[in-house]
């Protein structure tokens, strides 16, 4: 004979046996074991502290804080989960909501205050991108790349304050060490990630919502002559439309995108320059990893793409900043300086009474070198003048270039 035993949500907490007559002991124990599995919020938090700090091998700032708000929040789901209640296992619950969360908020400290947000930002991008436009907007990349951007500003700021109102924090309250900004995080991505009940028993998570109804609002597209909008106005209608916000804002946008073909020619000189000098020195990574570079990809795309650890990364970066150093102070200086508009001609990119102070810092033969330079004179000549080598001569003037640099980005100069 079977017997369903219902429990109300209140029963786990009052000690009250619900049982019929049939196997009066196994429902006793039952109940008994339901009502010490359930772990009070001071013993969840304790739970919580030891093993967040076992994973972490430290015991980071705020963290019994922390633990006791994941505590918290756990014990107030499962309060208001029938589910739960009646499953006889809240503990089970318990233990393996609070370590979902714990886990998180340890991802997201792991990752830091920098790298956290990078990936916290493009998960949440993904998960709207597709929502955040209606379907019969012709949205560039870019355009929709903005809306992402402008929708989850307001987002991770009504994100703050659902975490203050349901953590019943101060109305100021910002997360100031690294493991409040992690637990911030890890709220956010969960706040995202929560499933709305819709008519007709449809569930949607709540940013998407949120994305849609952002959408929604958006002002309608407007159409504009191109043409129209680049030539002078003609007529009293031209006028009239040329005077038109939108029209001003295309104007703008065409003017700040406008690329000077003699910068473009220089930049792709540069760029094979550099790659010619990767393929002499043999570090092909670094030819790899510029292409990425110069492509905007993001440091966890560039470890996808070229199979690396961060830490494989963080060694390759390295190695690339010290060739393209070496490089722009080897004979390719003249073309590099001639693209940042940083020539010897243009006093290495410095103000005239910054390049006069700078000149007061050199020594007789640094200035005799940077004259000789000046005058167009080659190496052999220069070298010959000044009694060294070639070779002697790079490095010096590798060294010049270098104080100039220093010098140039100095504001206190």
């Amino acid at each position: 004979m079977t017997v369903k035993i219902a429990h109300s949500p209140n029963s786990l907490n009052t000690n009250t046996a619900i049982a019929p007559e049939v196997n009066n002991s196994k429902v006793e124990d039952r109940t008994t074991a339901n009502t010490v599995l359930e772990m009070n919020t001071e013993t969840l938090a304790a739970v919580v502290l030891q093993e967040l700090q076992d994973t972490l091998k430290t015991k980071p700032a705020k963290v019994e804080t922390v633990t006791f708000r994941i505590a918290q929040e756990v014990e107030r789901i499962c309060q208001k989960s029938n589910r739960i209640q009646n499953s006889g296992e809240v503990q089970s619950w318990q233990l393996s909501l609070a370590r979902h969360r714990w886990q998180k908020c340890v991802q997201y400290y792991k990752l830091g205050s920098k790298q956290g947000r990078v990936e916290l930002h493009s998960l949440l991008a993904s998960m709207i991108y597709r929502h955040i436009a209606s379907f019969r907007a012709q949205l560039s990349f870019q355009g929709r790349y903005n809306l992402i951007e402008d929708f989850l500003q307001g987002f991770y700021i009504e994100s703050l304050r659902a975490f203050r109102r349901e953590h019943s924090l101060d109305q100021d309250y910002t997360p100031r060490v690294k493991l409040e900004l992690a637990e911030y995080m890890a709220f956010t991505e969960q706040y995202a990630k929560r499933q709305i009940g819709l008519p007709g028993r449809n569930r949607q998570r709540l940013i998407v919502l949120r994305a849609q109804s952002f959408a929604k609002g958006q002002p309608p597209e407007t159409s504009l002559d191109i043409e129209m909008a680049v030539e002078s106005p003609k007529g009293e209608d031209a006028e009239a439309f040329s005077r038109s916000s939108a029209v001003q804002q295309v104007r703008e946008q065409m003017v700040s995108e406008a690329v000077d073909p003699a910068e473009a020619v220089l930049r792709d000189r540069v760029v094979s320059e550099l790659i010619n000098y990767f393929e002499a020195q043999g570090q092909d990574q670094c030819i790899d990893y510029l292409r990425l570079k110069l492509q905007d990809y993001q440091a966890s795309d560039i470890d996808k793409e070229l199979g690396l650890t961060s830490r494989q990364r963080d060694y390759l970066q390295q190695r690339f900043k010290y060739h393209v150093e070496k490089f722009a102070c080897s004979k390719n200086w003249k073309l590099v300086h001639q693209w940042l508009g940083a020539d010897i001609d243009q006093k290495l990119g410095m103000t005239s009474d910054k390049w006069e102070a700078f000149q007061a810092t050199l020594s007789p033969e640094q200035q005799q070198i940077l004259q000789l330079k000046r005058n167009g004179e080659d190496e052999q000549a220069i070298a010959k003048t000044i009694k060294c080598t070639p070779k002697q001569l790079q490095k010096r003037w590798a060294k010049l270039l270098d104080m100039a640099w220093v010098f140039r980005n100095n504001d206190q100069s």
